[in-house]
């Protein structure tokens, strides 16, 4: 997708702009308070697709090493049929998970892909292209998440790279009340999703609760981590803060999170990531370290170095 609401400016900002959970000394066996809930901001994008910005608006501009997060969710096809036409980035990676429709990803290095119901395409943007992300569909429903995560500045100018999953290559556990699919890290069970490692070490969980189920996961106490919950309602922070879809929850210091459903059961994201404790500068599509590299992107797109 394009570019967040504060295109017309340039950010910039050291480490993240929320409390996370971003040191060691988080205390053993504790179950991660709730910081704050957001609820998402209806906006449009690209050619003017509706969607719901749960991260990166002025409620929550970052939360290291996340950048944003949008939900599309319509079958309303004048919402959509506009789609993503070409448009450049630099220096953080996309991940788009699909939950219904069709969205065909093209660049000018020669990648293209559609993903589907399920599917996911974690691309890496690096040192820079131009892609479009259009859909193959003409009617129906639209729904889908887009998460950016920033890049370390040792990688901000390596090559760009997709990795594209279909649905049935993203594992499923099962637990009592509970299923997940794991798109990226590994679970406390020992199921590993697609993608594994990198600097930022992300978890991606998308968890389907029962009516009145508990879930509980370990996280790495370094890791900042947030619930997206964009079905029901779940209760966390021991039973004190209701969180209803379309919200999220940024969670405090801890090593573990701990929820439950509510009575229509609940369907949430669950993301957690290492991170990264470098400057931020931010301008429209490009996300490097300092200005001086941000203004150095535009040339280099103007004059058609991607």
């Amino acid at each position: 997708m394009t570019q967040p609401e504060n295109e017309d400016r340039l950010m910039t900002a050291a480490g993240t702009t929320a409390t996370t959970a971003n040191t060691a000394a988080a205390q053993p066996r504790r179950a991660r308070p709730v910081r704050a809930v957001v609820e998402g901001m209806p906006t449009s994008d690209g050619a003017g697709v509706k969607l719901t910005r749960l991260l990166g608006s002025r409620q929550l501009p970052m939360l290291d090493p996340f950048l944003m997060l949008d939900l599309f969710h319509t079958d309303r096809p004048e919402d959509y049929l506009a789609g993503f036409p070409d448009h450049p980035h630099r220096g953080f990676e996309t991940v788009t998970y699909m939950l219904a429709g069709r969205l065909r990803h093209h660049d000018n290095h020669g990648h293209s892909g559609v993903i589907e119901n399920g599917g996911v395409q974690w691309m890496t943007a690096g040192r820079g292209l131009v892609h479009s992300e259009m859909p193959e569909q003409e009617d129906g429903e639209m729904r889908g998440f887009q998460l950016w995560i920033n890049l370390p500045a040792s990688q901000k100018m390596i090559d760009p790279a997709y990795r594209e999953f279909a649905a049935d290559r993203i594992p499923v556990e099962r637990r009592e009340g509970a299923g997940l699919r794991v798109i990226a890290g590994t679970t406390s069970q020992g199921t590993a999703g697609p993608i594994q490692g990198g600097a930022t070490e992300p978890r991606y969980f998308d968890v389907t609760l029962v009516p009145g189920a508990t879930f509980e996961e370990a996280l790495p106490p370094d890791h900042a981590a947030v619930v997206v919950v964009f079905e029901g309602a779940a209760i966390l922070g021991e039973g004190t803060f209701r969180v209803a879809a379309p919200r999220l929850a940024v969670l405090g210091e801890g090593d573990r999170v701990s929820l439950s459903a509510g009575p229509s059961g609940a369907r949430f994201l669950l993301l957690a990531g290492r991170p990264l404790q470098e400057p931020v500068a931010w301008g429209g599509p490009f996300v490097m370290n300092t200005r001086e590299e941000v203004m150095q992107a535009f040339r280099d797109f103007e004059e058609g170095r991607f």
